[in-house]
């Protein structure tokens, strides 16, 4: 078992972990997706990760299970799953600039799994719907 800095939210019964630098947007991100499509929260930026039985498990360290950073208003608990099964990994960058129009598909490789990556601007108004997008192209 690793531990990553992403936060994780389980959509759909599948796992998305969003990563990126400190304040490039990965709680409020994971907010937008609880409050607009009922995602559920699994950990807020540590997450533990490991391979088993050929897919990405993602879960909360105890002493953050069920807390959510929302800044301007602090540390929230909010209901969480245990775990999920990570079908999307989300590169959280500081800078619009930063994301191609038109990208190639993209992977990582976390404990021996390939999963699928995006980049992209939290702060955007669309962000949230492009996780979606791309997590029911997935689902499908």
């Amino acid at each position: 078992m690793q531990n990553i800095y992403a936060t994780s939210l389980n959509y759909k019964g599948k796992a998305v972990l969003l990563t990126g630098a400190s304040g490039s947007g990965k709680s409020d991100i994971a907010l937008r997706l609880i409050m607009r499509y009922a995602a559920r929260l699994i950990a807020d930026d540590r997450t533990n990760i490991e391979a088993k039985n050929g897919l990405l498990k993602a879960s909360a360290p105890k002493n953050i299970a069920g807390l959510l950073e929302v800044r301007g208003i602090g540390i929230q608990k909010l209901p969480f799953d245990k775990e999920g099964d990570v079908i999307l990994y989300v590169e959280l960058t500081k800078d619009s600039k930063e994301i191609e129009r038109m990208p190639e598909e993209h992977f990582i490789e976390l404990e021996g799994i390939k999963i699928p990556t995006i980049k992209l601007f939290a702060f955007e108004d669309s962000a949230p719907e492009k996780i979606v997008i791309k997590m029911d192209s997935l689902l499908d």
